[in-house]
């Protein structure tokens, strides 16, 4: 359910020709100037160049830098985790593959509609859809003790195209999340959430400051500043039963 790298059916019909140029030359109006722009995005160029599987990874590099959200030991819930990158991102910073043997050794959890190529230090459960009551239940089987420090969720519903609709149908997802961690997350915990600014934002906003403590709104330089995408970031989980 992660919207990394948008239009995958393009980007895979893409990935089998050889030249982007001529990649380029078989498409038309709005995929031909997503492929123009991504083939140019220096966060892409980067993440190829860091071996990370979508650009998304500096999102999370950048707001975790700034703001603490992940250290070794910690275990950690990626809600919508496909691709894969800020799984990646969340093994090297909690140490979940034990790389520093002198640092605790963490654990990642990736939950997503979509398949997911596996990654040394982390568990996923792809194909399993995060609202589904019995997805919320192998989750607490997987997770050692039941219980998380962190949530990521980066997911979205695929696209109408119709902007209210696509964002109330993310709020939606995100209120799901903060349901969810009721169940897994411990108190003290953190949850960092993918949204679409809209008319609705303000209901999530309103749910995760009476479920945390501190709530603050982040815009990473990985994310375009066209886009309405921004994250809340709570910290300071208060238990709710």
């Amino acid at each position: 359910m992660s919207r990394c790298c948008k239009l995958p059916s393009l980007w895979l019909q893409c990935s089998r020709i050889h030249s982007a140029s001529r990649c380029l030359k078989s498409k038309t109006g709005a995929e031909h100037r997503w492929l123009e722009r991504h083939f140019k995005d220096p966060f892409v160029k980067e993440a190829k160049k860091q071996s990370y599987r979508c650009r998304s990874a500096f999102k999370l590099l950048e707001m975790d830098d700034k703001r603490s959200i992940l250290r070794p030991g910690l275990c950690v819930l990626d809600c919508g985790t496909a691709p894969g990158a800020w799984a990646q991102v969340a093994v090297q910073r909690v140490n979940a593959a034990g790389s520093d043997r002198d640092a605790p050794v963490g654990f990642v959890l990736g939950v997503d509609l979509l398949h997911v190529f596996p990654l040394e230090g982390a568990v996923f459960l792809p194909h399993s859809d995060i609202t589904d009551p019995d997805t919320q239940n192998k989750i607490q089987e997987v997770l050692p003790k039941g219980k998380v420090d962190v949530i990521l969720n980066d997911m979205a519903p695929n696209a109408t195209g119709i902007r209210d609709i696509d964002h109330q149908r993310l709020i939606g997802l995100c209120l799901s999340v903060a349901d969810l961690a009721r169940h897994v997350l411990v108190p003290g915990g953190t949850m960092l959430c993918k949204l679409w600014d809209g008319s609705e934002s303000h209901r999530l906003q309103k749910r995760l400051m009476q479920d945390f403590a501190e709530v603050r709104t982040l815009k990473p330089q990985a994310s375009r500043m066209d886009s309405s995408e921004k994250y809340y970031l709570a910290k300071s989980y208060r238990l709710q039963r």
